[in-house]
């Protein structure tokens, strides 16, 4: 069967897309993701379900392009309030600081020097350890399943971690490491 939505097949014991999500996230996080939720439920879908029903009193529902837009528009608004939904129940919230301050674990603000084959401290960068839905290249917020991550967690200041890359490995030396008090 061919189609045009139709993708290479990949063994699911093997894909990456197929590993599980951690369920963490930090309080402000579901916050984000419930605001998201709302807006979705109370603004959104009230305002598209109005148009999809609008276009259909104009009559013939298979050339009217502002129905068709409008349906699939409020199909996948629908679709994300389900995932929303699911994603909320299964989610835990980390609302409390580690009693080791001095290790790198989930909420963590860490700043990294890349370390270069002579031996030398590159340049810097500080990065968060966050929940799958909160992840934020902008901010430089990644997930707590990322191989970066994955190689930083328990580690303590002056620790080194490398990562492997399809380029090569990277090896990074932790600098800073400072957490953001969850009830502030």
């Amino acid at each position: 069967m061919q189609g045009r939505n139709m993708t290479r097949w990949r063994d699911p014991a093997k894909d990456p897309r197929q590993e599980p999500k951690s369920p963490l996230i930090t309080a402000e996080g579901q916050a984000r993701l419930q605001g998201i939720l709302e807006h979705l439920s109370r603004v959104k879908r009230p305002a598209l379900s109005a148009k999809v029903g609008e276009a259909a009193a104009l009559g013939d529902r298979s050339e009217n392009a502002d129905y068709t837009y409008n349906k699939k528009e409020l199909n996948r608004v629908i679709a994300r309030i389900r995932y929303l939904t699911k994603r909320l129940e299964e989610v835990q919230v980390v609302d409390r600081l580690p009693a080791d301050r001095g290790k790198v674990y989930f909420g963590a603000f860490v700043t990294l020097a890349l370390i270069t084959p002579e031996d030398e401290a590159g340049e810097e960068l500080e990065i968060r350890i966050v929940g799958h839905d909160e992840t934020d290249t902008q901010k430089r917020w990644i997930s707590v399943d990322a191989p970066l991550a994955r190689a930083l967690l328990g580690k303590s200041l002056d620790d080194e971690a490398t990562v492997a890359a399809p380029g090569g490995s990277t090896t990074y030396l932790i600098t800073e490491i400072h957490y953001r008090d969850p009830q502030a």
